[in-house]
């Protein structure tokens, strides 16, 4: 897969209160049409308005979960996008919530490979979560270090993603 090619001409939301997010991923998805917003009224405003191929919406500063239910009504598939809300809770509740992948804002640099894994797992009518755990369950094992995060919500985790035994 070449995400950038796959990227090219989508419609992204990315909805952010920090203006220097907003700039960086502006700059890092440049082969797709990016709408911004800073707040959650915004960030609604422009889901219940507009098409997007996907949203990708911050947990903490504008209201995230509840800017996803609103992606999942209006059929946007929503990517979170974190740092502050870093945690095993909030990774299994934007799963539980209907998010189709949880990445950290550390790893903001790969957005563009985030984005192109959930779009086409879409295509594909595959789980995005297999993508997800691919990717980045590594490093939520180091991030949530001790916790045996993946283990405990084994049967949860199971549910998501295909496979479970290979990750």
């Amino acid at each position: 897969m070449d995400p950038k090619k796959l990227l090219q001409g989508k419609k992204i939301l990315v909805v952010d209160d920090e203006p220097d997010v907003l700039e960086s991923l502006i700059e890092l998805l440049d082969m797709c049409k990016i709408d911004t917003a800073s707040s959650f009224e915004e960030g609604k405003q422009r889901l219940e308005t507009e098409r997007y191929d996907l949203a990708i919406l911050d947990i903490m500063g504008v209201d995230g979960f509840e800017l996803l239910k609103v992606a999942n009504n209006c059929g946007t598939p929503a990517l979170m996008l974190t740092a502050h809300g870093l945690s095993e809770e909030n990774l299994k509740r934007s799963a539980q919530e209907g998010a189709c992948y949880y990445a950290p804002k550390e790893k903001m640099h790969e957005i563009h490979i985030f984005v192109a894994d959930v779009l086409e797992a879409l295509e594909e009518k595959k789980s995005t979560w297999d993508r997800f755990f691919e990717r980045l369950a590594s490093y939520y094992d180091k991030r949530f270090h001790g916790t045996n995060w993946r283990e405990q919500e084994k049967a949860f985790w199971k549910d998501k993603i295909r496979n479970w035994p290979n990750i």
